[in-house]
């Protein structure tokens, strides 16, 4: 459980790369304890990566890593790996190739068609390759980002009352850059998809509460942020 970490880092130094390094090797070792080989000749993609840091801490295991988003915001350290620029939203998935382990980290709450990305997940992964997906439901504490908790008032009457009470600037948006999700929704679109299996579900930063995605309703709100363990079925 790394909650109280994460939370005790934000007060203290807001989301800095130590924040989310945190998250990382927290995340791979979750994905490791699955199983999933992290090591030299994996091949990985970190996919809607932001600075890279997820994917710096795989190429640390071993990993062979490409970094793949809409825009090269890369670290120093990994500046000169393969980068293959992407709009998810707009652009076919299977340009990026196929690997044995992608990483998709607090992407699908920014994407409009999440749906339309989860059918098509497994034209990314090599046969049994593993695919880790973890985002902030919306009705999650963290679920309107910066603008939590108003976010439940509603995406509309949420970010008004956030903006005339704390009246700092944003940086999402409902429908613009911040699409409302469920975990419910999203389990019921991995079913859909026949290409692929879910081998593990749990709360990311309390994974030792895998029990409340089995509870519906209750999950979309005691869920931080959901996290989901994929594989390409033979």
């Amino acid at each position: 459980m790394i909650i109280h970490k994460l939370i005790a880092q934000h007060l203290k130094h807001r989301d800095d790369a130590d924040f989310y390094s945190l998250q990382a090797e927290d995340a791979i070792s979750w994905i490791a304890s699955k199983r999933v080989k992290i090591a030299e000749g994996t091949q990985a993609l970190d996919l809607g990566c932001g600075h890279g840091i997820f994917g710096d801490a795989l190429k640390r295991k071993g990993c062979t890593v490409t970094f793949a988003d809409e825009s090269n915001f890369l670290m120093p350290s990994v500046q000169e790996a393969p980068f293959k620029q992407i709009n998810l939203d707009r652009e076919d998935i299977k340009s990026l190739g196929r690997y044995n382990l992608v990483i998709c980290s607090n992407v699908l709450e920014h994407l409009s068609k999440p749906n339309e990305f989860i059918a098509r997940i497994h034209e990314i992964l090599l046969p049994e390759g593993h695919f880790y997906l973890s985002w902030t439901n919306w009705l999650s504490p963290w679920g309107g980002h910066e603008f939590s908790p108003f976010h439940y008032l509603g995406p509309k009457l949420g970010i008004k009352t956030y903006d005339a009470i704390v009246k700092r600037k944003r940086i999402h948006t409902p429908f613009l850059n911040l699409f409302p999700t469920n975990i419910g929704t999203m389990l019921r679109e991995i079913r859909r998809n026949d290409r692929v299996r879910l081998v593990a579900a749990a709360p990311r930063y309390y994974p030792e509460f895998s029990v409340l995605i089995h509870l519906p309703g209750i999950r979309e709100f005691l869920t931080w942020n959901c996290a989901l363990l994929l594989q390409r079925r033979s």
